[in-house]
């Protein structure tokens, strides 16, 4: 009877020993947003999201209102995808070299100044599509030096453990980025114009420089030790990528599968101004409302990946497959509908889908990756994904010019169903290393 007592004893207290720990692990996620560095790095990640929200409704509508055309258009977000393939490699060589911080914070003013000052400076009947496809590209090649710098620096103060936590974080400022920003930018839009939202976002910039200039990433940066510099910039490069090719192959396929996902996420973002107008009948202030919903889903999606932080790589992947499926299923369903309501709750559904995989995928890279090489092998996945998203950008801008927007949706649809099978190979393959 007493080791009956003892047993039920022993059980409880571990059931109990289980509770709290899963419950100290709930707070300590969300505990990462009330240190000082992360912190700061998650507000200035908010207020610049906000900013990119705003700036790239006003951009896309800009060009679309001007020229009437889904190929014009697109060239905005092909714009943003070539200095990430043209300057990848080389700038993660730098970013793992150099203090992070002169990226993180010498980007942001040089989006202030590229986005917001400069077309402030130019009056209207002179602000061309051809100066903004110019001032773009340049502001392209300020974001491509940013987000190697950001996920290299996460594991310098943020615990392995908490990585996807972290990420998902990170992720929840696009997503409240998506949510305000497009709204802002509509109501701006259709009361100031295009330009004039632009002129007014170059704020959001410089206070997000401002928050990153108080980030203590101190001394343990792979990239201030002297070592580092000691070989060239191509032997550098040669190293990061023989890490990918040789020591670490589940990355390449974790780059497919990111490239897949990029094919189709970046033509649906790019186009869907030109989705909401055709299919839909909307202008820029639903537009903004719609593109709100979609950032709504990437928030509930990132607040939900906190709780899987802590699962193994391969049931982290597996969410990546499923998430895909669904985002596919609503895109099918988006085509046949033209009840608002609907649509907003698809969009959700579509941004939670989308959501799930930038977190986990970076989260796989910083844990296989060492330290000193983060900055290179994020360069080299970001090359491999703006490479699809260029293609997938292209493709889909032909498509919907020549068969049609419906057409163009369910191509991207598809390219979702493509996303969630590779993601379940890299599942499997991941388990079965």
């Amino acid at each position: 009877m007493r080791s009956w007592q003892t047993l039920m004893i022993n059980r409880d207290s571990a059931w109990q020993d289980v509770t709290t720990q899963k419950e100290a692990g709930a707070v300590s996620r969300w505990r990462l947003l009330f240190t000082r560095n992360f912190g700061l790095i998650w507000l200035s990640q908010l207020v610049s999201q906000v900013g990119d929200g705003i700036s790239n409704l006003a951009l896309l509508w800009f060009v679309y209102s001007i020229t009437g055309s889904p190929v014009k258009t697109t060239i905005i977000g092909l714009l943003h995808t070539i200095p990430p393939i043209v300057l990848g490699p080389l700038i993660g060589v730098y970013v793992d070299r150099l203090p992070k911080k002169f990226f993180l914070i010498g980007s942001n003013v040089l989006r202030a100044v590229l986005i917001g000052i400069i077309p402030c400076a130019i009056q209207t009947d002179n602000f061309t599509v051809s100066l903004l496809y110019v001032l773009v590209l340049l502001d392209a090649v300020a974001v491509a030096m940013f987000n190697p710098a950001l996920t290299s620096s996460v594991p310098l103060i943020v615990p392995r453990a908490q990585f996807t936590a972290a990420n998902a974080l990170i992720q929840s400022t696009t997503s409240l980025g998506i949510i305000f920003g497009p709204a802002l930018s509509g109501i701006g839009i259709a009361f100031f114009g295009s330009q004039e939202v632009l002129c007014l976002n170059a704020v959001t910039y410089f206070v997000s420089a401002v928050c990153l200039g108080l980030v203590r990433l101190g001394t343990l940066q792979p990239s201030a030790e002297p070592k580092r510099t000691d070989g060239s910039a191509l032997q550098d490069f040669r190293e990061g990528l023989a890490f990918v090719v040789v020591k670490q192959r589940l990355i390449v396929l974790l780059v497919a599968t990111a490239g897949c996902y990029a094919f189709g996420a970046s033509a649906l973002t790019t186009l869907f101004p030109v989705f909401a107008k055709k299919l839909l009948g909307l202008g820029p202030v639903e537009v903004g409302y719609l593109w709100s919903a979609l950032g709504v889903g990437l928030l509930l999606m990132s607040i939900a990946l906190l709780r899987f932080t802590e699962w193994n790589l391969s049931d982290r992947t597996r969410i990546i497959a499923g998430a895909s499926v669904a985002s596919a299923g609503a895109i099918g369903v988006l085509i046949w509908t033209n009840n608002l309501l609907l649509v907003g709750l698809l969009m959700i559904v579509i941004g939670g889908g989308m959501g799930a995989f930038t977190p986990i995928a970076w989260g796989i890279v910083q844990e296989l990756t060492p330290g000193n090489l983060v900055g290179r092998v994020m360069s080299l996945y970001s090359t491999g994904a703006m490479t699809a998203a260029i293609s997938g950008i292209s493709m889909f801008g032909w498509v919907t010019e020549r068969f049609g927007e419906s057409t163009g949706l369910g191509g991207i649809g598809t390219t979702f169903l493509l996303t969630a099978s590779l993601g379940g190979w890299l599942s499997w393959s991941i388990r079965n290393r």
